[in-house]
This record gives structure tokens, sequence and C-alpha cells, in this order.
């Protein structure tokens, strides 16, 4: 008998970033060596004071339901954090906690589309990006941007995007996967188009306080009243504060928009972890000695990994401005034989490494261009320095 399924979930591609991860994990299961470069977590322990007030949480109790929405305190330390870094005025009645960052911006892009609802994303994008949209009933819209211009959207492209049903844009700075980070000047005129065009912004932060040397985050929202209007701050714990197991994100957006994404959660989903809630009050309102020294690590990994990868022949990287990725060119590679296989796709070759160099990577076309691939350096340096040899001695 033959199922009748779902149309629309069955034409959602699962994640190849997982498939990979779990490939990797299964073979060193079964004894093989392999160095993962596939990883979107920071290979650090969550900061002691954070695990701490969790297991306070836990040992006082605080594991009932909670408002679907998020608990009061954590919702208030998310605005003091606005305040704070970014000097943005939200109120709780513009804050949401969800479950992730992953799930806010499904709740956020269900929130603001209606079937046939276009939303431009950039590519290379982070690879649930267009699944989301798809799932919220729009239309996703990819833009090319270009290496030459670090990975950035320009005017021309938004306007060669832009139709009568566009009805967000997606912006992701710092970003995965390509680790570029938008200039003030840059997002002044995102905004100004945004607003001439009547356009939601969905600005995912995510890596907001992963961003290195003299690169400053700013959040779009942050210049003026007509754009924090139409933008939804997507951001959460997972990354900065390495608590990706944790599932807390948060949303910040006009608190019509917030009212239908506390709707939809309240169906959906109900409250986020409540311990995980506590444990993230913590995280927003201690000190950031943790991430201070995460991002030392993530600096020294950054330097060796891109310094090595442009040293190698027919493989090329730009300087990632943030996140703990590099976006590795291997345009020179396709049509190579290596070691009697031809390179056909990033696909090809991501397969070939991690069979043969037992290095796994995550291969372009996950993220929508088939001349790159993925490397993470949220792993050891020892570890980086091994995988980088091994691509090394496989091309060679």
């Amino acid at each position: 008998m033959k199922l009748k399924l779902s149309n629309k979930i069955s034409n959602i591609s699962p994640s190849v970033t997982l498939e990979i991860t779990a490939k990797a994990k299964q073979m060193k299961a079964n004894g093989i060596d392999v160095i993962g470069f596939g990883a979107g977590e920071p290979d650090f322990k969550t900061p002691e004071n954070i695990r701490r007030a969790g297991v306070q949480a836990i040992e006082e109790g605080k594991t009932g339901y909670t408002s679907a929405s998020g608990i009061n305190e954590l919702k208030q330390a998310v605005c003091d954090k606005f305040k704070r870094d970014n000097d943005l005025n939200y109120n709780l009645e513009n804050i949401i906690i969800s479950s992730g960052a992953k799930h806010s911006l499904f709740n956020a892009l269900s929130a603001i589309l209606n079937p046939g609802d276009e939303v431009i994303i950039p590519v290379p994008y982070w690879v649930s990006y267009p699944e989301l949209v798809k799932l919220a009933d729009g239309i996703p819209i990819e833009v090319k941007t270009l290496e030459k211009n670090d990975f950035k959207y320009s005017i021309d492209d938004l306007n060669n995007a832009l139709t009568n049903s566009t009805k967000a844009i997606i912006l992701n700075s710092p970003s995965n996967p390509t680790g570029t980070a938008y200039t003030k000047k840059e997002l002044e005129n995102i905004a100004k188009w945004a607003v001439d065009n009547k356009i939601f912004v969905i600005s995912d932060e995510i890596y907001e306080k992963l961003i290195y040397d003299d690169n400053e985050h700013v959040s779009i929202a942050s210049l003026n009243d007509k754009i924090k209007e139409q933008t939804i701050i997507i951001n959460g714990m997972s990354k900065a504060y390495a608590m990706t197991g944790w599932r807390i994100g948060y949303t910040a957006a006009h608190k019509d928009i917030i009212k239908l994404m506390s709707n939809l959660q309240s169906h959906s989903t109900s409250n986020p972890t409540s311990i995980s809630q506590y444990a993230s009050l913590e995280g927003l309102n201690g000190n950031e000695t943790a991430i201070n020294e995460m991002i030392k690590h993530f600096i020294e990994r950054r330097n060796y990994m891109v310094d090595k990868i442009n040293s190698i022949d027919d493989l090329s990287c730009k300087k990632s401005k943030g996140a703990f990725y590099v976006m590795a060119n291997i345009s020179k590679l396709k049509g190579r034989v290596i070691h009697g296989k031809k390179i056909e796709s990033s696909v090809d070759l991501a397969n070939k490494l991690l069979d043969e160099a037992h290095v796994a990577v995550v291969p372009g076309i996950a993220f929508g261009d088939d001349d790159y691939m993925r490397l993470s350096y949220a792993t050891s340096l020892e570890n980086i320095k091994e995988g980088l040899n091994r691509i090394e001695e496989y091309i060679k």
C-alpha cells in the first residue's frame, strides 16, 4: 500500500550538514579516525555559571510549564541585552522566547507569510532558510552573492529580485556559512531599500558576539525607528554561550508579530524548556569571560585555517569576519581526476574526502553554491592542522 503523505513536507530537503555529521559519527563509531569540519556548534562546554544555574533550577523545582512565550525574567534580560549591546529599546511585548533560533525563525516566517509571498535569501545561505520559508507557505528567492563582494547583497541584487510578491529579506550577519559581516554603511543602504519598498527584514544575529578583528556587529534595527518597525531580530543562546543543546532562541519584533508567534507557539510546542530558560537568564546577566576566551581560540584557529587553505594548490578562501566557518573555493578542483576519480561537484569532493582522507566537510551545494565547501573551525587547532594536512595530501 502506498501511503498518501503531505506534499509540502515531502518537498522539504533533509539537512546535508546533519547527513554528513551522521555519516562521520558512524565512521568514528566503527573505529575510523575522522577529523570533522562539519560542526555548527562550539566545541566548548557551556560555561560553568550557566550550567550551575540549570542545576539550581532543577533542584528548586522550576520544572513545570511556563508561559508559552517564555518567563518574564528572561524576556526582561533579553530587553536589557538589546539596550546594552545594540542601543535598542524593546518592551516585554516585543519579545518571545522559543525552542532555539531555528524555531524562532519558523515562527516568525509563519507569522508574516501568506501563500505565494516571496522571501529573498542570499546564496550561499544557511541550509534551513529556504526550507523554513517553504514550510511557512512562502517562496524562497535565491540571490547569488559573489565572493569578490565578500558574499554580501548589493542594492542592485535586491532590486533585481524585487517583485510585487516580495514580503521579506533574510539578513545573516555574521554569516553562516561565509563568515561575512555587513558594515554599518551597507546596512544603512539595505535599511533604506527595505523601508522604501515596505519589506520586512529578518535579521539573524545568532553569531553577533562571535565577530573578530576590527569588525563590529551592528543590528540593522538600531539604525532608525522606521527600519526597527520592519525588522524581526532572531538571536539565541546556542553559539556565543555554547548552549546548542539547551535550545533557547529569542525574537524581537513589533508587538503584533510577537502576538501571532506566541499564539502559534502556544499550540505547537508550548513553552521552551523551563530549565534552559533559567540557565539562559544567567547567561545573559552573567559575565562574559568564557565568551571572550572562546573568541581568542576561534581567532587563532581561523588564522591558521585561512593561511593553510590559501597555501594549498587549487584551494582558496576569504578571511571570515565572524562566526566559525570558512568557505573554501573548490572551483579549480572540479573536473580534475584525483585518485582515479573525477571530481564533478562539491558533493563528490565531500564524499571522497570523507571516504578516502577521513575528513568531514560540508559540500557547498548544501548552501546553494556548488563551487565551495564549508569548513568549521569549531574544533581543536590540533584537529585543524591534521585535517588540513589530510586534505592537502589528498589533493596532491
